[in-house]
């Protein structure tokens, strides 16, 4: 296994060793969550039995962020940060169709080293209140939300994560607003997506009856089968309840057709144009992103690295958080530059 000079060796142990004391502390951590679940999460919350995931649920909150709406503004659903540090604010997405629930197991080991981590959820996706306005969710409107959040209550170049799709939201996010931006870490990028496709040619009823189908147990169970490797299956019948929780928000079908018929993503044209340091975390074991794909994106990056995780899927930031969380919090306390080199880590 090869090594990594990221920076001081006193500032890398330093975290390594605050990392793997709270790795013990996991259970600890996710027992100890005081509190209600926020009243505006759908009620099958409470069915929901990873610890993680309850205690993340419990500090879902709303804050105001204004849009095209001359006085309106949409109640978005995030993760706060209780620290603020010196170092760059980690602002970390999630997955297609997916919610902040998904960080429920690195966010903890982020947070106890010291970092200053927000959880977002992307509009359209996860518990933001769209219940009075049904804004278009397409590229641009997730783009200019993030922004304006970003605006509002971050304020300072952030190092943006995005797993899977996410990192094409972070992709687009960082050619168009660049100064808001200081590093990436892309997890399994989903980079060469060529957006929804045929997808978003078909007829209103059709796509809302494909969208139904979307948040169904059987095809969300298949999904999380593929996404992880070694997992009992009373364990993924939980995870599945935990990702599908925000389908059962009201303008959850709306928001989702506007996505699709929009077009979705499609960032390849951008890739080129990343100037930001980059750090890519790919799964040794990804059954849904090809590798051959990941090396092509770290090919074609101006300035990144890549890292592997072993015995990991498609979701290592839930399979492997002890792992993830070392990898981005030593990306992210590195000054020096770094060289650009394959580490498999265990």
């Amino acid at each position: 296994m090869m090594s990594l000079n990221w920076g001081s060796p006193s500032t890398v142990m330093g975290v390594v060793l605050q990392l793997k004391m709270n790795s013990n502390r996991l259970k600890v951590l996710a027992a100890g969550s005081n509190g209600e679940f926020p009243p505006f999460l759908p009620k099958q919350v409470e069915k929901i039995k990873d610890p993680f995931a309850r205690s993340l649920a419990k500090r879902i909150q709303r804050l105001p962020v204004q849009m095209d709406f001359p006085d309106k503004c949409i109640m978005s659903s995030c993760i706060k940060p209780v620290i603020q540090s010196k170092n760059s604010p980690l602002v970390l997405l999630h997955c297609f169709d997916s919610s902040c629930l998904e960080w429920r197991c690195s966010y903890p080991l982020l947070e106890e080293a010291g970092l200053e981590a927000w959880a977002v959820d992307i509009l359209g996706w996860g518990f933001s209140d769209l219940v009075e306005n049904r804004p278009p969710c397409d590229v641009a409107s997730k783009r200019y939300h993030l922004y304006q959040f970003w605006k509002s209550y971050i304020k300072r170049p952030m190092i943006l994560v995005g797993p899977s799709l996410g990192a094409s939201v972070a992709i687009d996010f960082s050619v168009n607003y660049p100064e808001a931006v200081e590093k990436l870490v892309l997890i399994n990028p989903n980079a060469y997506a060529e957006g929804t496709r045929h997808l978003a040619k078909l007829p209103k009823t059709i796509a809302y009856a494909g969208v139904s189908l979307l948040k169904s147990i059987p095809l969300r169970l298949y999904a999380n089968a593929m996404a992880f490797n070694g997992i009992s299956f009373f364990t993924i019948l939980d995870w599945t309840n935990v990702g599908r929780l925000h389908c059962m928000l009201p303008w959850w079908e709306d928001s989702t057709v506007s996505f699709m018929s929009s077009g979705g993503y499609n960032v390849i044209s951008q890739i080129k144009q990343v100037k930001h340091r980059t750090l890519i975390i790919c799964g040794e074991n990804d059954q849904i992103v090809s590798y051959k794909l990941v090396v092509k994106l770290h090919s074609e990056l101006a300035n990144a690295i890549m890292r592997q995780v072993a015995d990991s899927g498609h979701l290592p930031h839930v399979d492997k958080p002890t792992c993830v969380a070392k990898l981005i919090a030593s990306f992210a306390l590195c000054d020096e530059p770094f060289r650009s080199q394959l580490l498999i880590t265990k």
